[in-house]
């Protein structure tokens, strides 16, 4: 398995896990507004400050992205390349945290969208093409706000207490060059199964039937998850800096992370 050297020193814990409670949601996005102030309308009106969401069916005019890239003079293992902007695009599958930065609403999102395309979202600079109902959840009693990390000197979030709440899930971020699905089978050691949200990076992308994607760096969206004590099972769409992205499940065993990942994760009965 591939492994990345980040300029910073190893954090000693490799993982950071909150318990949570997730709502589910179905939620609108309006027309006409930035992608992060139209999540924010409509998690806020259901009074909810941190969440999850899948943007699939969502339309954006303009889109605009950025992938990964190699590294550069910033002294990252791993960078983004120039920003790309497209007229109009459809979000075919798309996932979305929000929390905080800075003291602001701010959302990390990896979509993949028509006219084939995949990305990591500048969400203040997509603009909602159309009135679109999204699934979700919102998120009590915990939620992702961005911290500096001295090991890949990038800002990334972090699952953080916020208050009381009545558990049913788990936020979690992963630290670099741990196997994710191995990862995720740890925490997830005592439930007899559980659903699986989020995005991230790998250092490479290797799947069960698909191309790799041989990058070393690339982002994911996971498009469908599930992980037990015995398996974990990761239906996954990647990119790498060529622009090339792929959707599969995710082979077992070969996947590191890169930078991070921000999952939530959901038992099932």
């Amino acid at each position: 398995m591939r492994r990345i050297t980040h300029p910073g020193p190893p954090a000693p814990a490799r993982e950071d896990v909150v318990p949570c409670e997730a709502v589910p949601l179905r939620l609108t996005l309006r027309m006409g507004l930035p992608l992060t102030q139209a999540v924010a309308e409509a998690l806020g009106a259901e009074g909810f400050a941190f969440g999850y969401l899948r943007l699939d069916g969502v339309r954006l005019a303009p889109l605009v992205y950025v992938m990964p890239a190699p590294a550069s003079e910033h002294g990252h293992a791993a960078w983004y390349s120039a920003t790309h902007s497209l007229p109009e695009g459809r979000i075919t599958h798309g996932g979305a945290h929000y929390g905080r930065r800075e003291g602001r609403g701010f959302i990390h999102s990896h979509s993949r969208w028509e006219p084939l395309g995949m990305g990591h979202l500048l969400c203040d600079d997509c603009i909602i093409a159309r009135d679109v109902e999204v699934q979700g959840w919102g998120l009590r009693g915990a939620g992702l706000v961005a911290q500096e990390d001295r090991e890949t000197l990038f800002t990334l979030f972090r699952p953080q207490a916020t208050g009381p709440c009545t558990p049913n899930a788990l936020l979690v971020t992963l630290r670099p060059n741990q196997e994710i699905g191995a990862a995720l089978q740890g925490i997830a050691k005592d439930m007899p199964k559980a659903r699986i949200e989020g995005i991230g990076s790998l250092v490479g992308t290797h799947f069960e039937r698909a191309p790799a994607i041989e990058s070393y760096g690339t982002e994911i969206l996971i498009v469908e998850g599930q992980v037990s004590a015995s398996e974990t099972r990761l239906r996954m769409a990647s990119v790498g800096f060529d622009g090339r992205s792929e959707l599969d499940q995710l082979a077992t065993g070969q996947n590191a992370i890169c930078v991070t990942a921000e999952i939530l994760i959901l038992p099932e009965s």
